[in-house]
């Protein structure tokens, strides 16, 4: 199997699965992430996945050995080829939150598919870098627009223009990841935050993530016209009683985690 699923109280674990080559994302494995995530997005007993990989890198990005054997590279990072056959683009149309479990190096095409994570977690020794120009091609995944908008313009441009890695510590300082654990914490801390995320109704989660994405993509003032719409017409539905009844649940919650 080049992706292994676990489920485990409302999480799926998928683990890519080809160490070896440091699950280097071959067209094989491509179809096998999107065909994963695209079932799990319609599974309702998975309220959120944690993504993460096998060995010692999350994935070196496209496979370059199938690619210099005859790929041709602009159908490999295609998102017009659909959920069916890109694992980013089926990432980007699942409603479950996703959390990236960064477990080593994240490089090119695999930093593409990091940066498809909803929240990134990353271990001590992940490093994150972009050799698009390195190689010779342009991101297909949205790389560039996507890192300098998590970074900044400028430091964005240092790592894509030369290509160099940078470490869990500066991706942390930076604010490309959320946290930083050893490597033996790491997955559970992913799956523990799936955890308390699968604790919330499950279409409040998916309806706010929805919503934080499509204002990320609008102006300041686009976005916010977008939640008064939204909010404005589900929160209508909402009764006092269970208004009262989830107070008392997160006060509740609020004194565990004390």
């Amino acid at each position: 199997m080049l992706a292994l699923v676990e489920r485990r109280d409302g999480v799926a674990i998928v683990t890519l699965n080809r160490p070896e080559a440091m699950n280097a994302l071959s067209r094989e494995m491509r179809v096998e992430i999107a065909r994963i995530f695209s079932e799990l997005d319609g599974d309702e007993g998975v309220r959120a996945i944690v993504l993460t990989g096998a060995g010692k890198a999350f994935t070196a990005g496209l496979d370059l050995k199938e690619l210099g054997a005859g790929e041709n590279v602009g159908e490999a990072a295609n998102p017009e080829a659909g959920a069916l056959t890109d694992p980013v683009t089926a990432l980007d149309r699942c409603r479950k939150p996703i959390i990236g479990a960064i477990n080593g190096a994240a490089i090119t095409g695999g930093f593409e598919l990091a940066l498809a994570c909803d929240v990134l977690y990353a271990s001590t020794q992940a490093r994150f870098a972009d050799t698009h120009a390195r190689v010779g091609i342009m991101p297909g995944w949205g790389l560039s627009q996507k890192l300098s908008r998590l970074i900044g313009i400028h430091r964005a441009k240092e790592i894509s223009l030369s290509g160099n890695f940078i470490d869990a510590k500066t991706a942390y300082e930076w604010g490309l990841v959320n946290r930083v654990f050893e490597p033996d914490a790491l997955v559970p801390a992913a799956i523990k935050l799936g955890q308390d995320i699968a604790s919330v109704p499950a279409d409040k989660a998916q309806l706010y993530k929805q919503l934080i994405d499509a204002g990320f993509a609008k102006s300041y003032a686009k976005a916010r016209k977008l939640e008064t719409k939204t909010t404005a017409k589900m929160n209508a539905t909402v009764s006092s009683q269970a208004i009262e009844a989830a107070r008392i649940g997160v006060m509740a919650r609020g004194r565990q985690q004390q």
